[in-house]
């Protein structure tokens, strides 16, 4: 029985230690990919944003994480490359307007007794106008981007109310007229007025910068889509099928008759595009024969 029950004994601590061996060899060896996940994700920086995690051969829980993280790397790296690209040109749009005004005032200063000193305040105030707007403009996309700001869209609006304040207290440039359409009654949108104004406005300062001699502003039910439809088309010389969507991003600005000449720092459009989005709307370009044509829509609440 002794001889028996030793026997067991060192069968059972021999079957124990082989089991203990196998599952650490068998963790270790199913395990062994994370370890080379975890390292080259140690390995990643602001500055090497480029590198990826090995994804393990094997179709199993372990390679479909490897390629979730993948993923999320890709979208992390194309939002730092798209904000290094915005600080670079954020950067370069403030210097020349700083630049124009420097050299307007040491101009001056070198030329005292023959300097035209209300032409040079009112050129150095046309520069600090432009200074201020881009800067105002800025720092709104920031906020937006961050999802920061307190303006979110939690307010009845009524949009007729809206275009009729926003076009009526417009002065558009002599010659240039702007058509007004909307619908009898009101049509209500869930948003913030200050923000929804900012996106008209600024279509009305794009349309006023190109077109010929007409504005047409038209506010419309989709009835079937439940949505409101703002329509701001100018009788300029329009946008190119292929820069409908270009002209949506940060500082763009086309060729031609659509420049920088024309008064526009390119962030007007994405901020329309930008603020529209936070409303849940669209912002979309339409083919027109004649001119540029936006169109916004926006979620539209429903009486009762």
């Amino acid at each position: 029985m002794n001889a028996l029950m030793w026997k067991m004994a060192w069968s059972a601590l021999g079957l124990t230690l082989l089991t203990g061996a196998s599952t650490w060899f068998a963790v270790g060896w199913v395990l062994r990919p994370v370890e080379g996940i975890r390292a080259e994700f140690a390995k990643l920086s602001a500055h090497h944003l480029d590198r990826r995690v090995p994804v393990p051969r094997a179709g199993n829980e372990i390679a479909r994480l490897a390629e979730t993280m993948n993923a999320t790397l890709d979208r992390l790296e194309t939002a730092v490359d798209r904000q290094r690209q915005f600080v670079a040109d954020a950067s370069h749009e403030l210097r020349t307007p700083l630049a124009c005004l420097r050299t307007e005032l040491e101009l001056a200063l070198h030329r005292t007794g023959a300097a035209d000193w209300p032409q040079v305040v009112h050129d150095a105030h046309e520069d600090t106008k432009r200074l201020q707007d881009l800067t105002e403009d800025l720092l709104l996309l920031a906020r937006l981007d961050a999802n920061h700001t307190d303006r979110q869209p939690d307010r009845s609006v009524d949009l007729t109310d809206l275009v009729r304040d926003e076009t009526a207290r417009r002065r558009p440039p002599r010659g240039l007229a702007v058509d007004v359409h909307t619908e009898p009654g009101p049509v209500t949108v869930r948003g913030h007025p200050m923000l929804l104004a900012r996106v008209l406005g600024n279509l009305l300062d794009n349309a006023e910068r190109h077109a010929n001699s007409t504005i047409t502003v038209r506010l419309t039910h989709d009835r079937d889509g439940g949505e409101a439809v703002l329509d701001v088309q100018d009788d300029g010389p329009g946008i190119p099928l292929k820069d409908h969507q270009r002209v949506f991003e940060r500082f763009t600005r086309l060729d031609d008759a659509r420049t920088r000449d024309a008064g526009g720092s390119g962030l007007g459009l994405a901020i329309a595009h930008r603020i529209t989005t936070t409303h849940h709307g669209t912002l979309t370009i339409r083919p027109s024969a004649h001119g540029a044509h936006f169109t916004l829509r926006f979620p539209q609440l429903r009486s009762g």
